[in-house]
């Protein structure tokens, strides 16, 4: 199980950091990422973490830095100069085993948290 936090109402230009933690302690998972509602449908892959190391996708360069910590029991989503259009519930997801997997991509997601919503509104 994965549960995110971090998630509130932050002004326009503010930054937030966004946590997930798992209930089995520490991350031993192939890969952890972050996803967002995607537009129309499903979720797009922000950023994730693999055997790998980090990836980003497009639109997640710049403004947002993905990290674990030393005891991988906690990762991270740190967010600046927010935007009206970063406003969304942001959801961790891990794929269990894997070998190979692109971990920007909801269908190799195994787990899923319930996410944590982020407003940015004045």
């Amino acid at each position: 199980q994965l549960v995110e936090s971090g998630g509130k109402l932050v002004q326009p230009g503010g930054s937030l950091r966004l946590s997930c933690t798992t209930s089995g302690g520490t991350f031993d998972y192939y890969a952890v990422g972050w996803f967002r509602p995607a537009p129309g449908n499903g979720r797009e892959g922000l950023s994730c973490i693999s055997t790998s190391g980090f990836e980003y996708s497009d639109s997640n360069k710049g403004r947002f830095t993905m990290s674990i910590d030393d005891d991988r029991d906690t990762v991270y989503r740190q967010m600046t100069h927010l935007n009206a259009d970063d406003t969304a519930r942001y959801f961790c997801a891990a794929v269990i085993e894997g070998d190979d997997n692109d971990c920007l991509q909801e269908y190799e997601m195994d787990i899923w948290g319930k996410g944590t919503l982020v407003t940015v509104d004045s």
